[in-house]
């Protein structure tokens, strides 16, 4: 198969890309490189103006006008790049807002790619238009939206998730579920939402390149390494305030039993390598399954603090624990991280059980030939 991945933003694609060119097919990865993480693309769509003097003459001109100079850019690189966007037998977007522009561009780049490949699909990974609206539903305990609710995060601020319930995000969706062959979850935060929608075509878990991602070894806990990787941008979105609560308690209760890693708004392979010494991750509290970041260090054998509910285990039939759920409560948290410094001879086997669960369910080979049967029915 021909196969172009559309947008990147969490490595989800590139993953993918390396099991889909094992089973040998030829893949095409196309995104805008998603700003200060710079994940890599084959075709490179230029929006421009997205920092510095630029960023903020973008801004004015917004403001002046209400023209987006970078939607200008991004349809400019469009077009030219055309003849490199056709004739694949399968076109996967990552989001309804693949490129971060705006909706009639979206639908443009989307309509061209169905009208000169054979299939599109659509992944529902990251906020969307059906996520947004059902977690506002408040039929789980929490969600994405949870510290907009609770007045931590203004409204210009989740801006980048309220957007998807305007009019105009609204009609992408509804032009866009017209469009595809399919709808795809990526986890399970993606997927209860979608459950009876007919174009959903079922949950196919990320793809982690097992084989690139070794296990570190988990011995010698003294002191045991806590590894907090903040996004600044995202800052309660992951719950990072509830995180820096409990290390404070930690930290003051164990001081030479623990060792504590911040980082800031790191690119990606500057964050790898920070957290690669650490036995504890913490990486983010409103999911219900985890992400990217969580699969890929729980691929190294580290116990994470993530998205690990009830639903999560239920949907996996777990009986044992790969991952430590984190919920956006202080006093479970630091519970949570005290019953594991007390006892670290399970750090070791949390990490064991979390590289298995990689190994058996994210393989990025095996989820790679999932995504090859979903496309082919």
């Amino acid at each position: 198969m021909r196969i172009l991945l559309v947008g990147e933003y969490s490595r989800l694609h590139n993953s993918l890309k390396e099991g889909l060119l094992k089973l040998g097919h030829e893949v095409k990865i196309v995104g805008s490189g998603d700003g200060f993480k710079n994940y890599p693309v084959d075709i490179r769509l230029e929006r421009g103006y997205t920092n510095g003097w630029r960023n903020k003459l973008k801004l004015g001109v917004l403001k002046l006008t209400g023209i987006d100079i970078s939607e200008i850019a991004l349809r400019k690189s469009f077009n030219t790049l055309k003849p490199q966007l056709s004739g694949y037998d399968v076109v996967q977007l990552i989001n309804e807002s693949s490129f971060n522009t705006t909706p009639s561009l979206e639908l443009e780049i989307a309509q061209y790619l169905k009208k000169h490949n054979k299939k599109v699909f659509l992944l529902s990974c990251g906020a969307d238009y059906p996520s947004i609206t059902h977690a506002f539903t408040e039929e789980l305990p929490y969600t994405i939206v949870t510290p907009f609710q609770e007045e931590k995060i203004d409204k210009k601020s989740f801006a980048p998730a309220l957007k998807y319930l305007d009019l105009a995000y609204k009609e992408l969706h509804e032009k866009l579920y017209e469009l595809v062959d399919g709808v795809i979850a990526t986890d399970l935060d993606y997927h209860i939402p979608l459950i009876d929608h007919d174009l959903y075509v079922g949950l196919i878990p990320n793809p982690i390149n097992t084989d690139i991602i070794k296990s570190l070894p988990q011995e010698n806990a003294n002191p045991i390494i806590i590894f907090h990787g903040i996004n600044r941008a995202n800052y309660y979105k992951k719950g990072n305030d509830i995180f820096e609560n409990a290390l404070a308690i930690i930290k003051e209760k164990y001081t030479s039993r623990v060792a504590i890693i911040t980082t800031e708004s790191l690119p990606y392979k500057t964050y790898i390598e920070k957290y690669n010494s650490a036995h504890i991750i913490l990486d983010q509290v409103y999911s219900h399954d985890q992400g990217y970041n969580a699969l890929e260090a729980m691929a190294k054998g580290k116990v994470v603090f993530t998205g690990a509910g009830i639903h999560f285990k239920e949907h996996y039939n777990l009986s044992e624990t790969v991952a430590i759920d984190a919920t956006p409560d202080v006093d479970q948290i630091v519970s949570r991280l005290r019953k594991l410094i007390e006892n670290p001879e399970s750090i070791e086997e949390i990490g064991r059980n979390a590289r298995l669960f990689i190994e058996t369910h994210h393989n990025y080979k095996k989820v790679a030939q999932k995504y090859i049967d979903t496309w082919s029915n």
